[in-house]
């Protein structure tokens, strides 16, 4: 046999259980943001402080625009994971979509919902 064309299923479970305890963290810090642009929606004690003391724990706080903005982008990486963990069920985690050849476990470690090897990812063919 020349050279492996997909993950074995030992490998493709280490790579499951990698995933899975990121989606549960991912999910944990979007539900955590959703929570937090529903408390900055609602009408709480926190609108009757004044402006200045507003301004100056602004610093310390994302503003909403902010918190949505890495809110879409939690839900577009926990979206990456769960297609990973499809692509495990699938067999087919781990191969490149562009030149069909396994990526390698390192990227796979770094970037777990890659679809892509350095190579294509570098020539822009996706």
């Amino acid at each position: 046999m020349s050279e492996k064309n997909r993950y074995s299923d030992e490998e493709l479970l280490e790579f499951k259980e990698l995933i899975q305890k990121k989606l549960d963290l991912a999910i944990r810090d979007y539900e955590n943001m959703k929570a937090s642009l529903m408390n900055a929606a609602g009408n709480d004690v926190d609108d009757t402080m004044p402006t200045y003391k507003n301004l100056e724990e602004g610093s310390a706080t994302l503003s909403k625009e902010e918190t949505q903005a890495l809110a879409q982008r939690q839900l577009k990486f926990i979206q990456g994971l769960q297609a990973a963990l499809v692509r495990i069920e699938n067999k087919t985690y781990g191969i490149c979509r562009v030149t069909g050849n396994l990526i390698p476990k390192e990227r796979l470690r770094a970037v777990p919902h890659a679809t892509l090897s350095i190579e294509a990812k570098m020539q822009g063919k996706h």
